[in-house]
């Protein structure tokens, strides 16, 4: 496939500069681009129109919800641009299972890069962060394609507690979603943006 030897030009692990002044040089055709996220899109854009039906309330959350059949789609939760760590003031707190979304402008289409989890939805972004370097070769590499982006994260606080369970609902969701970012699911894409090293 013509994106596997892609994986390497990202590898932000390299401290040569000359090495590093080389990667910013890389450009990644803008029909490659378009034909990548197309093959997201045609993926995830049946589970947006349906929503995510898959959560079992009753045993993730230990109530009697009355919405036991509820889908949940996470284009109604909020969102916020990927600088929302460095506000004066957190937003959300406690347990999250977060999405890195990006709406394709000139479809008007959403694609979930990376699906993760947290106990604290605050201070999670704050600190280093593989999908950051993602989002940031993926930025560059649609500006310099010249294709607009409009990238965002959304919290889902209603999570468990439990960090157990929070987990078995993330895997549940990147699964359903298949999230380029994620480490799970980068082989099925051959995305571009990341480095094989994790």
């Amino acid at each position: 496939m013509k994106f596997e030897r892609q994986f390497d030009l990202f590898n932000n692990n390299d401290i040569n500069l000359s090495e590093r002044n080389y990667l910013q040089d890389i450009f990644i055709n803008k029909k490659i681009i378009k034909e990548w996220q197309e093959k997201i899109i045609n993926h995830q854009s049946p589970i947006f129109k349906s929503g995510y039906k898959e959560v079992d309330q009753s045993s993730l959350f230990e109530s009697n919800s009355e919405e036991l059949n509820a889908s949940f789609n996470p284009i109604e939760l909020t969102p916020l641009p990927l600088s929302f760590w460095r506000w004066p003031q957190t937003i959300h707190q406690g347990p999250a299972v977060y999405f890195v979304m990006d709406k394709i402008i000139d479809s008007n289409k959403n694609i979930i890069l990376y699906i993760g989890e947290t106990i604290s939805a605050g201070k999670r972004w704050k600190g280093d962060h593989d999908c950051k370097n993602y989002l940031s070769n993926y930025s560059d590499s649609l500006h310099k394609a010249n294709i607009s982006t409009k990238l965002s994260i959304r919290f889902w606080l209603d999570v468990p507690i439990e960090t157990k369970e929070r987990r078995k609902l993330e895997q549940k969701l990147i699964q359903t979603w298949l999230p380029p970012f994620n480490k799970e699911t980068r082989g099925i894409w051959a995305t571009p943006f990341t480095s094989q090293i994790n």
